[in-house]
C-alpha cells in the first residue's frame, strides 16, 4: 500500500514538474515577445513564430493552442498599430506618400486627412483691428461695421516689393487662412489649413500681426513721437492677447506668432515666450525664448526671379563660386571679410560688394544663373535670403554658417542639394577653393537636378498650391501640434493649486530656463 502511494506521488510529482516547466517556459518566451514587440523587424517575425511552434509542438495540445492564440493576438496588434498609423500620418515633402511616425502623431486626432495625403490644420484667427495687418498696407477696414479683413475674391492688398518681400511670410499665411473659407480658390481643393470660428475646435491660434512689415516701415520714431509705431503696436498686441480667454486657457502655448525679421517683436517676445514663433533663425533669441523644439523656421521669400526652363549645364556655368552682397558685417559675419581676402584674386570666383540698389537684383540674378556654386555665409544673423535666391537660381548653395537652422529640415535632407563647410575650415588658406574644385561634373549635376525638384517648397504664392512654401510651413506647424498639446496639458497639472480660482485670471510669469 505504501509502495503504491509512493509510486503515485512520483507520477504526480513528475507531471507537476513537467507542467511547471512548460508553463514557466511559455511565460518566459511570452515576456520576451512582449519586450521585442516594439523593436522587432519584419525579418525577425518569422523567426519568432518558428520559435513558438518549435518549442511547444512537443508540449501538449493545450500549450500549442495557447501558442497559436498568442501568435494570432500578436499579429492582430501589429495590424491595429499599422492601421492607426496610416490614419494619422502627416505627409512629408513628397505629398504623394506618407511616412509612419507614431511618436509625433500620438495626439494628432484633430489633424485630419483629405484625399489620404493632405494635412488640414484647423486654425482659429483673431479678428485683430486692421492696424495690425492689412492696414499697414494702406487698406482701410471698417471697425464700426466689424469689417477687418479684405475681400479675398475682389480686393487682395498688394505687398510692397524690394527687400520687404523677403520677410513677407506673415502676409502669405494670413491670405491663406482667409482664402481657406473659399475651397473653390484652390485647385482640387488642395488646402492645408482651414479657418474655424470656434477656438475650442482649433489646433492652433493664429495671431495676424505683420511684425516684420511693422519693423521695416515704422521702427523709427517720428519727429513728434515719443515711441515708434512699431513699439506701440507691440504693446497693444501684448495687452490684447493677455486679455483673451484663448491665451488664458493655454498660457499662450497654442498661439502662433510671426516674427520672421530678426529685429521684429524684440519688445514683446519676452512676454509672449510661451507661444510658437515662426522665425527665420534663432540668432537674436535666447534659447529659453525660442528654440528648435518649440518653434518653426520658415524660408525667406527669394528676391530674384525663379529660373524657369533652366537648360544650363556644368560647363555652361562659367563661374565656379559666386557671392555678391554686404561684405563687412558684425557679430558672426566676420567670416565674410576673411573669405573676401582669401578668394578675391581667384580667377573663377566672383566675390564683390552688392545691394539691391542700381540694378543689384538683376546683377545677382544673372550672376547666380551663370555660376555653379553660390556662397551663403553667415552675416549679422546665421541665415540670409541669399540661400533661397540660390535655390531659385539652381546655383548649388555652399553654406558657411555653423549656427544656421533650415526650414523643414526634419523632413528635407539639405545635403542632397547643398554643400556645408565649417567656418573654421573655410577660413583655412586654399581649403575652400580646393574643395570646390574637387567637386566634379556628375556630383554637381546630381545636386542641380535635386535643386529643380525642391525649389517649389520655397515658392510663396496666392492662392497656395500643393507643396509650396505656404503649405510646407503649415505642415511644419502641424508637426508641432502634439508637442504643443503635451506642453499645454502638462502646464495644467498644478494650475488650480498655484492660481486658485480660474476666474481670477492668468498671471504672466517669466520663462524658466529649461521649461521647453
Amino acid at each position: 500500500m505504501v509502495e503504491r502511494n509512493a509510486s503515485a506521488i512520483k507520477v504526480v510529482s513528475r507531471k507537476s514538474l513537467c507542467f511547471f516547466f512548460t508553463t514557466t517556459t511559455l511565460l518566459f518566451i511570452m515576456s520576451w515577445l512582449f519586450v521585442l514587440r516594439s523593436t522587432r523587424s519584419d525579418s525577425t517575425q518569422d523567426a519568432i513564430s518558428q520559435l513558438i511552434s518549435t518549442t511547444f509542438d512537443n508540449s501538449g495540445s493545450e500549450s500549442s493552442s495557447q501558442s497559436q492564440n498568442s501568435e494570432s493576438s500578436f499579429n492582430n496588434r501589429a495590424i491595429l498599430v499599422n492601421t492607426k498609423t496610416q490614419t494619422h500620418d502627416i505627409p512629408k515633402c513628397n505629398t504623394d506618400t506618407t511616412t509612419s511616425n507614431d511618436n509625433n502623431n500620438s495626439n494628432n486626432s484633430s489633424i485630419i486627412i483629405i484625399n489620404n495625403n493632405k494635412v488640414v490644420l484647423k486654425v482659429f484667427m483673431y479678428d485683430l483691428p486692421s492696424e495690425f495687418h492689412f492696414g499697414l498696407l494702406d487698406w482701410k477696414g471698417d471697425e464700426k461695421r466689424k469689417i477687418v479683413w479684405p475681400d479675398m475674391k475682389t480686393n487682395v492688398p498688394h505687398y510692397p516689393g524690394g527687400l520687404n518681400l523677403q520677410h513677407s511670410i506673415e502676409y502669405w499665411l494670413t491670405l491663406d487662412i482667409l482664402a481657406s473659407e473659399f475651397p473653390e480658390t484652390y485647385p482640387n481643393n488642395a488646402r492645408t489649413v482651414i479657418r474655424v470660428k470656434n477656438s475650442s475646435d482649433a489646433d492652433v491660434i493664429f495671431v495676424p500681426f505683420f511684425s516684420s512689415l511693422t519693423y521695416n516701415r515704422y521702427s523709427k520714431t517720428g519727429p513728434h513721437e515719443r515711441r515708434s509705431r512699431n513699439k506701440v503696436l507691440q504693446e497693444k498686441l501684448v495687452r490684447y492677447l493677455m486679455s483673451q480667454e484663448e491665451w488664458k486657457r493655454s498660457g499662450g502655448r497654442d498661439h502662433l506668432i510671426l516674427a520672421h525679421h530678426p529685429n521684429s517683436m524684440l519688445d514683446a517676445r519676452m512676454k509672449l515666450w510661451p507661444a510658437t514663433f515662426i522665425l527665420s533663425d534663432f540668432g537674436r533669441y535666447p534659447p529659453n525664448i525660442a528654440n528648435v523644439d518649440k518653434d518653426v523656421i520658415a524660408p525667406y521669400k527669394h528676391v530674384v526671379a525663379s529660373y524657369v526652363d533652366d537648360q544650363s549645364t556644368f560647363d555652361s556655368r562659367k563661374t565656379l563660386l559666386y557671392f555678391q552682397g554686404a561684405i563687412y558685417r558684425k557679430d558672426g559675419g566676420y567670416a565674410r571679410q576673411e573669405l573676401f581676402y582669401l578668394l578675391k584674386d581667384e580667377k573663377d570666383v566672383h566675390f564683390s560688394f552688392g545691394s539691391v540698389q542700381k540694378g543689384g537684383v538683376r546683377k545677382s540674378t544673372d550672376g547666380m544663373r551663370s555660376s555653379k556654386f553660390c556662397l551663403n555665409i553667415a552675416g549679422d544673423t546665421p541665415s540670409s535670403n541669399r540661400l533661397f535666391d540660390a535655390i531659385a537660381s539652381h546655383c548649388v548653395p555652399v553654406i558657411i554658417s555653423d549656427q544656421i537652422e533650415l526650414p523643414y529640415e526634419d523632413v528635407l535632407d539639405y545635403s542632397e542639394f547643398c554643400i556645408f563647410v565649417r567656418t573654421r575650415d573655410a577660413l583655412k588658406k586654399k581649403f575652400l577653393i580646393d574643395f570646390m574644385r574637387s567637386i566634379g561634373k556628375d556630383e554637381w549635376t546630381r545636386m542641380w537636378n535635386r535643386l529643380k525638384e525642391v525649389e517649389k517648397f520655397f515658392e510663396f504664392q496666392f492662392p497656395s498650391k500643393e507643396g509650396d512654401a505656404v503649405q510646407m510651413i503649415w505642415q511644419a506647424v502641424a508637426r508641432k501640434v502634439p508637442f504643443i498639446k503635451l506642453k499645454t496639458n502638462r502646464s495644467r497639472r498644478f494650475f488650480r493649486s498655484v492660481y486658485g480660482n480660474k476666474d481670477k485670471g492668468h498671471k504672466s510669469i517669466p520663462a524658466p530656463a529649461n521649461f521647453w
